[in-house]
């Protein structure tokens, strides 16, 4: 936690203007970091996602994904003049977008989909054409289908959610972890029920016994139950206070298109993945492992959020 407050009062200080020179090699290495932890990357819950060196862990999508939004902005306020254009505009957007979400969401689905949908706002904001982000929303869904249809494990999540099987050959390869994604599920009502409005009081939570990954996955629901239903509104009060000032102080009055692209995109992914987060341990949305901002236990993840606030905090210094 100490060094992601000390990332993010850094970059607090840096121009934005000079981060963003390097977001295209730092794009570039982290999708070769993502190609290596295809080939030598360490398993964690089930999905092979992180890289060790050493004694230590840390996982190449976080970089990846803050990589991706940087390197959308420039080429975003780059291209206004011609944004209209299939060709020299979106195909270059389009290649990236791709290629990135893709090697993230061959192991972490979840997390490839909220970039994705990050990555669509910022194109909707810097004015690409509708018809061309249809063509980036088909072309998203044909490759969601292929993931899902070949991971038992993934199908067996949308199946416990939906309920009803919809594979044909039915869940035999699925692994444990995954088989017990119900157990979590139930674990984490108890915990809301137990909660109540006011909440068992800090510390004095019982399910962090038996509900698997407390301190990650499902923390809202620890934090629901220790503080009740008045705490878990109020976190998410403050993400709501995250995105409205990201959208309508920071984004809206950015010094220029890049600082507002680049508002616009890291606002939306830190929020989203708060709202997320809390969906998944309510049973709105299928069990997955995306972690809560600021909240969830997770070095690399704490390291890009304080990054990306950093960053945001810097447009904020210049706005008039």
């Amino acid at each position: 936690i100490g060094i992601g407050i000390g990332v993010m009062l850094v970059f607090s200080r840096i121009d934005y203007h000079v981060v963003v020179r390097y977001s295209r090699p730092a794009l570039i290495i982290g999708t070769g970091l993502l190609v290596l932890v295809q080939l030598i990357g360490v398993s964690m819950g089930g999905a092979q996602r992180a890289l060790q060196v050493g004694s230590m862990m840390f996982q190449p999508a976080e970089l990846a994904k803050v990589s991706l939004l940087v390197y959308m902005a420039v080429l975003l306020a780059r291209k206004q003049t011609y944004i209209e254009s299939f060709g020299r505009a979106f195909a270059p957007l389009f290649a990236w977008v791709i290629l990135t979400v893709v090697l993230i969401g061959m192991e972490d689905l979840s997390t490839a989909s909220l970039v994705l949908a990050s990555a669509v706002l910022m194109c909707f904001v810097a004015r690409v054409q509708v018809l061309q982000l249809g063509g980036l929303g088909l072309v998203t869904i044909l490759l969601a289908t292929l993931f899902l249809v070949s991971s038992p494990a993934r199908m067996y999540r949308l199946e416990e959610f939906v309920g009803m099987r919809l594979s044909a050959d039915g869940t035999e390869q699925v692994d444990d972890i995954e088989v017990e994604q119900s157990y979590q599920m139930r674990q984490s009502m108890i915990a809301f029920a137990l909660g109540g409005i006011a909440g068992q009081g800090p510390g004095k939570s019982i399910q962090r016994d038996f509900l698997p990954a407390p301190y990650n996955d499902f923390i809202f629901a620890i934090i629901a139950e220790e503080y009740g239903m008045l705490g878990a509104l109020a976190l998410l009060f403050l993400f709501l206070v995250l995105l409205f000032r990201g959208y309508l102080r920071v984004a809206r009055h950015a010094p220029d298109p890049l600082g507002m692209f680049l508002a616009v995109g890291l606002t939306t992914t830190v929020a989203m993945y708060g709202f997320v987060h809390a969906a998944v341990t309510c049973g709105l949305l299928p069990v997955t492992g995306l972690p809560m901002p600021f909240v969830s236990y997770g070095g690399t993840s704490i390291l890009a959020n304080g990054l990306m606030m950093g960053i945001l905090l810097n447009i904020s210094r210049q706005v008039k």
